[in-house]
């Protein structure tokens, strides 16, 4: 296979919500009580939402910026590329990048809509949350059939709501959902607890997939204050085998085999050695821990449940035959610090060279379509229509602009050591301190 003639799907990309994201949505009141944006003194953005400030934070949306200026920049809207809020724009940057569909995360709402679940008021909070997912779907994809696939978020707080949200959105036409993959950081009852019984019957019940993004809940740990940033990003992937080992356990496995499970985000080479952990796990504890796994071993639970995602593994791909090609899908991360872009075709394709032709169709988008149940794509597309070299095509005649997006940048330190986790940490509690005051006094 050709590079141009691959079809991908990216499983992971992020939106960073345009400020008139409920202007459609709502009216009165609940449109004046939604989740606003706002400028602070220094002209950086910030949403902010009964009594709560999420920033711009810089990395989640460096996407086309020189690798000079990544940080904690950019910290307003006019420092992004317009493919970061503007669903029209996106697709530009998507054709250009040859991705022929994305699923996007929220940004401002965070990955599984915590802005809600933080909210006092949760009557309002559900109402607003409603309203996310409606723009979501109707605002930015449907504004392109097939270009993208819906992912809605829950008002886990409330489980009556929370079904009754699955039941709308599922009519809507959403199959996939993201949530906290350790929902007691937000003060809820753990996954194995039965509170969650009826969640999971609507889920079965509605053939949806879960998305369970890193970060949400289980956070990356690192080693000190003092460490070098770097040290932290690079074991930030490992973080989501926590999460995985978690939700391995769940016994709604067992009572539903056809439950779909996606780590976004992860990465895949750690995987074959998680399920061989496991598996010894199993065989030398199983006889007092009243282990759930009696006909089927934990590796085959893996295989049977989980879809990993991944950007940048070629160890992993070596290595696929141990994971599954049936548990492998491609992923951008547009605009986060990690995207490829407008390159991933070549990045991907130089990984793939030890991939027959059908592996690679598995794992760019056949796996994608499969678990995410986006049968748009190919309703709404010929194949022909939506390669790498279609797409780039289209871009071409668009002139569709790459060129790096500089707006000087700032740096965490004034001097040459390197950056650590300390630095940053103060930078984003400093910021925080900051709007905190400018709230308080307005």
């Amino acid at each position: 296979m050709e590079m141009n003639d691959m079809v991908i799907i990216s499983t992971d990309d992020h939106i960073c919500e345009p400020p008139n994201m409920f202007d459609n949505q709502l009216s009165g009141d609940l449109l004046a009580s939604a989740p606003k944006l706002k400028t602070d003194e220094d002209g950086n953005n910030y949403w902010y939402y009964q009594g709560h400030v999420r920033g711009l934070i810089g990395l989640n949306a460096v996407v086309g910026r020189p690798f000079e200026e990544y940080g904690m920049e950019p910290s307003s809207f006019s420092q992004l590329r317009e493919g970061c809020y503007d669903v029209h724009a996106r697709i530009d940057d998507m054709d250009v990048n040859g991705i022929a569909a994305s699923m996007c995360f929220g940004n401002s709402i965070g990955f599984d809509g915590q802005t809600f679940h933080k909210a006092p008021d949760k009557k309002l909070a559900l109402r607003h949350l409603q309203a996310w997912n409606d723009w979501h779907y109707d605002e930015w994809c449907m504004a392109y059939p097939g270009r993208f696939i819906p992912i809605m978020i829950l008002p886990t707080w409330d489980m009556d709501a929370t079904v009754a949200e699955i039941n709308r959105c599922a009519k809507k036409g959403f199959r996939v959902l993201s949530m906290n993959e350790n929902p007691t950081v937000q003060g809820l009852p753990s996954i194995h607890n039965d509170y969650w019984d009826p969640m999971f019957k609507a889920i079965a019940e509605n053939d949806m997939t879960t998305a369970l993004h890193i970060g949400s809940g289980n956070p990356a740990p690192h080693a000190s204050m003092e460490t070098p940033i770097e040290a932290w990003i690079s074991t930030m992937p490992l973080s989501v085998a926590q999460g995985l080992s978690d939700w391995l356990q769940l016994e709604e496995l067992h009572k539903y085999p056809d439950m779909r499970i996606a780590i976004s985000e992860g990465s895949i080479g750690w995987v074959p050695y998680f399920m061989e952990r496991a598996d010894f796990s199993n065989w030398r504890h199983a006889a007092w821990t009243n282990s759930r796994f009696k006909d089927l071993k934990p590796s085959e639970m893996v295989k049977r449940h989980f879809l990993h995602c991944f950007l940048w593994d070629e160890y992993g791909l070596k290595n696929l035959a141990e994971i599954g090609e049936e548990n492998v899908a491609y992923e951008v991360d547009y605009p986060h610090s990690d995207a490829l872009w407008p390159d991933a075709p070549e990045h991907l394709y130089k990984q793939c060279h030890m991939l027959s032709d059908e592996q690679i169709d598995k794992i760019t988008h056949r796996n994608a379509i499969k678990w995410f149940r986006h049968d748009a794509l190919f309703e709404n597309f010929k194949r022909e229509e939506v390669t790498v070299g279609a797409l780039r095509a289209k871009a071409a005649a668009k002139g569709v602009d790459t060129s790096p997006k500089s707006s000087g940048g700032s740096k965490p330190v004034a001097d040459d050591r390197p950056i650590t986790s300390g630095d940053i940490m103060n930078m984003m509690k400093s910021h925080a301190e900051k709007r905190a005051r400018e709230i308080e006094a307005a």
